[in-house]
């Protein structure tokens, strides 16, 4: 008896800790666990080698899977860093409610799982530089359980680049306001919304932000002819900022 909860202490300690394996290694890196090759037409899945997004972003991995499991019951389906233990240690995305995933990618990664289609995609919003690296497709239904060795994918988070675009409607006139734009139209809607802020001598002030714009009323004077107008947006969930800059051409009236 004592030994049966030396054992049962261990394993809730290593499913508890979700301890982590090789991280961001290539698919190919001989470390990680391999399967048969070539792949079994009966446990097929179909992914890319590799998808890539920028810092504060998001990407759909698209994924869809067969298998040879005729056990009753529902299917479980998990995807995990494949370097991780994937018996006991925790995946980054499940369907399945009592397992437990890792505390890095909860809320942010997600399973669009559709047994109809047998639809196995991963949704990745608010991409870190930490989620890069090689991830491993399970399917697990009674006592069936498979490893999708050999069809891994690779994330690859690259730095953010991506600027904002600022509309200025027509001229700017000396003592009449404005209202100018500063817009990401190509950050995601499902991912955590941007902050913006504005910097400048001639700031003033600030409308409603809308989810990925935000609108700055502008009264120019003539000194503010020349001078330098920021707008700065902050993806708060990836921890990343990019701007844009731009020179103001102020006429008098």
């Amino acid at each position: 008896m004592l030994r049966l909860l030396l054992l049962l202490s261990l394993l809730w300690a290593v499913e508890g800790a979700c301890a982590e394996g090789l991280r961001r290694v290539p698919c190919d890196d001989p470390r990680l666990p391999q399967g048969p090759s070539p792949q079994d037409p009966e446990h097929c899945v179909d992914v890319p080698e590799s998808v890539t997004v920028q810092e504060g972003l998001c990407v759909l991995v698209p994924c869809n899977f067969s298998y040879r499991g005729s056990e009753t019951g529902n299917v479980s389906i998990y995807w995990f860093h494949a370097g991780d233990n994937t018996d006991h240690g925790c995946p980054v995305a499940t369907n399945n409610s009592t397992r437990r995933v890792q505390e890095e990618t909860q809320g942010r990664f997600h399973l669009l799982w559709d047994p109809g289609t047998n639809n196995c995609s991963l949704s990745i919003r608010d991409a870190k530089r930490s989620d890069s690296g090689c991830y491993l497709f399970r399917v697990e239904k009674g006592t069936f359980k498979w490893n999708y060795y050999t069809k891994k994918v690779f994330v690859h988070v690259t730095d953010l680049t991506h600027t904002p675009d600022i509309l200025i409607p027509g001229t700017l006139e000396s003592g009449r306001p404005s209202n100018l734009t500063c817009s990401v139209s190509w950050a995601c809607e499902q991912g955590t919304p941007p902050t913006f802020s504005w910097e400048g001598t001639s700031v003033s002030s600030l409308g409603p932000n809308i989810i990925h714009s935000s609108v700055l009323t502008l009264t120019p004077l003539p000194q503010d002819h020349g001078t330098n107008l920021t707008c700065q947006v902050k993806f708060p969930a990836a921890g990343v900022t990019t701007e844009r800059t731009i020179h103001l051409n102020v006429t008098c009236e």
